[in-house]
């Protein structure tokens, strides 16, 4: 079995798996109850200035079955006093000297700064997590995401902390910025151990329609909150590998934004993240999703021959380039099975409405689907007829067939296919050469691609 701890910066864990800063780590008795279940850490809620918070505070997106496809939060910091919070941090440091105990931070004034990072490392913390990414209500008082849209203002922040801090120190970067890159730079600048991301996303979630309100609703107002979830996660593995590929950013990264399973996790890991961390998919499912997170992450690193999760870490990468740095003679093109097609024609629809006009019907390019004609643009008049296939004795189906010679390999109708192996992407050997992208046309021969 591979192994699976970790060492993120100093701060060690059983495993990679962390609870993000948030309601799921906002006391003890919540923390230890985790690390029972076998969260290899956590990041506890951020502690500051106690505040008083809203109600209601959350509101999501479903979609396609998924009843929190994003969750927008307008909760701010702790609201129990810092005495209680140290007090439980350093009653599960006592009781689990193994698990990563991680302290959130987020203060305003120098000396505001050197009190909670002593308090903090005196009850036991392995490490402090300096929140500069809180998109909503900390912000409007000159913390949170306020600190991290100006970098100047986070490496001096940071070196702060470096001063009084005896651990190591995370700073966690808001994605609310237009190069992350730069509040990345900045807290390396200000000697940061560490760096986690991402926060959440400035965002509104949504109107109610039938009072024109806005979720979550506080009274008869609301305001923007901080989004996070799975559909945050493509925002976040891209942050996370643009710091991860950077030869100014060479420190570990905690990897934060929509991991739900292991597979998740695997992707954060493999694009340079040292540590996950998971809160959305706790408060939908609980906990216990981390039992198959790790059992998937240790089967998965037994299947592909890595004795420890280390070796993982990192190794997608260098895959990771710029668009100018890409072959643009290398090339696929769309291949249809036509034993196991059920004949549903998306791949034909997508194509036609949506990409390039390369996938055909025996009813012709365009009346098919429209019910009309060409509008005056002829189709080529080579295209063979299709396959007829028959899957019962009672219907016969037209099975969509690609033009090759027009398929520019974008792969949209392999995306909608709902038949597993049915339509596939095949590379076209030595294309060097014989395809210019820059030169492409459409089908129709009246129009051109711009």
């Amino acid at each position: 079995m591979a192994d699976l701890s970790i060492n993120m910066c100093g701060i060690k864990s059983p495993n990679p798996f962390w609870l993000a800063s948030g309601p799921p780590a906002n006391c003890g008795e919540q923390v230890m109850r985790a690390f029972d279940i076998g969260w290899g850490g956590a990041v506890w809620k951020t502690l500051g200035t106690p505040v008083v918070n809203v109600s209601s505070r959350l509101a999501a997106v479903k979609y396609s079955g998924n009843a929190i496809m994003g969750l927008n939060n307008i909760e701010l910091i702790t609201d129990r006093p810092l005495e209680t919070n140290f007090k439980e941090i350093y009653e599960v440091k006592k009781r689990y000297p193994n698990h990563a105990v991680v302290v959130s931070l987020m203060v305003e004034t120098k000396d505001e700064w050197k009190e909670i990072v002593n308090r903090s490392i005196d009850a036991g913390a392995d490490g402090l997590e300096l929140n500069f990414g809180c998109p909503h209500g900390m912000c409007e008082r000159g913390m949170g995401s306020s600190v991290g849209q100006e970098p100047k203002v986070l490496t001096e922040l940071t070196s702060w902390v470096m001063d009084f801090s005896s651990v190591p120190v995370l700073v966690k970067l808001t994605p609310n910025v237009g190069d992350i890159l730069v509040p990345g730079e900045a807290a390396v600048q200000g000697g940061a151990d560490g760096l986690s991301l991402i926060n959440t996303i400035k965002s509104i979630i949504g109107i109610d329609l039938d009072t024109l309100s806005l979720k979550p609703s506080v009274g008869k107002n609301s305001t923007n909150g901080g989004y996070c979830g799975p559909a945050v996660k493509p925002i976040a593995l891209h942050m996370v590998a643009a710091l991860a590929r950077d030869k100014n950013i060479n420190i570990p990264i905690s990897g934060i934004g929509g991991i739900s399973t292991w597979q998740d996790a695997a992707e954060f890991l493999a694009l340079g993240s040292t540590s996950v961390q998971v809160c959305t998919a706790v408060m939908h499912n609980g906990y216990r999703i981390v039992e198959d997170m790790i059992d998937g992450l240790s089967n998965y690193l037994d299947d592909m021959g890595m004795k420890s999760v280390n070796n993982l870490i990192g190794k997608a990468v260098p895959g990771f380039i710029d668009w100018g740095d890409l072959d643009l003679n290398y090339k696929v093109i769309a291949k249809i099975d036509a034993d196991t097609c059920i004949g549903c024609q998306l791949c034909y629809i997508a194509c036609l409405d949506g990409a390039h006009q390369c996938i055909h019907t025996n009813q012709g390019p365009c009346s098919a689907y429209h019910g009309k004609s060409d509008h005056g643009m002829n189709p080529r008049v080579d295209i063979k007829q299709p396959i007829l296939h028959s899957h019962d004795s009672n219907a016969i189906t037209s099975i969509p067939f690609v033009d090759e010679d027009e398929c520019i390999g974008c792969n949209l109708c392999h995306l909608v296919c709902p038949v597993p192996g049915c339509l596939t992407m095949k590379e076209i050997p030595n294309a060097a050469g014989k395809w210019d992208p820059l030169e492409s046309t459409c089908r129709h021969a009246s129009l051109s691609i711009l």
